[in-house]
């Protein structure tokens, strides 16, 4: 990837696509990290080698713009975007990470025809393992689509969607991750009621998590035939799954998703957007 990327916000988000980028291959010479902490300025560069400096400096030359700060933080980064002399002609792709800030938002505040790209990926981003869906704006073309694709997947996966399903994305992929944790710890929980230590309960419940992904992601096989394939007729797992359908978490997925789903359209106004299922953290930075 030869063009300049310019990210502004050094956060955990930040970093995680710092870290995949050059992890991926990405020149240092083509990226640059703007954050307004001069301390936390000084470790990125310490730690990755990339300049950090202000915005304006960042923008210059750069083809693709990452908007990876707080939703509460992104009117700021617009307003200075939209003050930037541009005397290069350089078509510069604006790539929001900011949950529930739509693609309409950065559309009307920018100067028109600017491409903007709208991404949701999720906290295992941080380990290079995200779900990332991404939607285009109407100036945006399927070569800087490809682009952020080619970007977004040197931390995980990608899907690319239209805007009017992210809400439905950010609540089975954005938000995803914390179910995932709420039954761990669920088990954690079942595994010392049943006599385990609490870290030998810890780790067989996220040694099993990580294997079932696994499986689902690599084996071709569908979550129900995973399912099916564990459960013995009369067996241990067909009494366990029992229990889950006698308390209704079936249900209880489906109505947390719709509810997760409901929060994030309430949201989708603009920067004053909650930031629940965010990627990273419930205060995304």
């Amino acid at each position: 990837m030869s063009q300049r990327i310019a990210i502004v916000g050094g956060g955990r988000i930040g970093e995680a696509l710092l870290a995949g980028l050059l992890e991926s291959g990405t020149q240092v010479k083509d990226l640059v990290v703007v954050e307004h902490s001069a301390a936390r300025a000084a470790e990125i560069a310490d730690t990755y080698g990339v300049l950090t400096t202000d915005l304006t400096t960042a923008v210059e030359g750069a083809s693709v713009v990452v908007v990876a700060v707080k939703p509460k933080d992104v009117d700021g980064v617009i307003e200075a975007l939209s003050r930037l002399d541009d005397d290069d002609d350089l078509e510069h792709v604006i790539v929001s990470l900011a949950a529930g800030v739509t693609i309409s938002h950065y559309e009307n505040k920018l100067p028109a025809g600017f491409p903007i790209i709208r991404v949701m990926p999720n906290t295992a981003m941080l380990v290079g393992e995200s779900m990332s869906g991404v939607s285009a704006g109407r100036f945006a073309s399927q070569e800087n689509i490809d682009l952020v694709v080619a970007m977004m997947s040197s931390v995980g996966k990608v899907l690319v969607v239209p805007e009017s399903q992210m809400d439905a994305v950010t609540a089975i992929s954005g938000s995803g991750p914390a179910y995932a944790f709420f039954l761990a710890e669920a088990m954690v929980d079942a595994g010392v009621g049943l006599g385990l230590t609490r870290a030998q309960a810890t780790q067989l419940a996220a040694q099993t998590i990580k294997g079932a992904g696994i499986l689902l992601t690599d084996s071709g096989s569908s979550p129900t035939d995973l399912r099916a394939a564990v459960t013995s007729p009369g067996g241990t797992t067909a009494a366990a799954l029992r229990e889950f359908e006698r308390h209704a978490v079936r249900s209880a997925v489906n109505e947390a998703a719709f509810a997760c789903a409901a929060r994030s359209a309430e949201g989708a106004g603009g920067a004053s957007a909650s930031s629940e299922g965010a990627a990273v953290s419930p205060d995304r930075s």
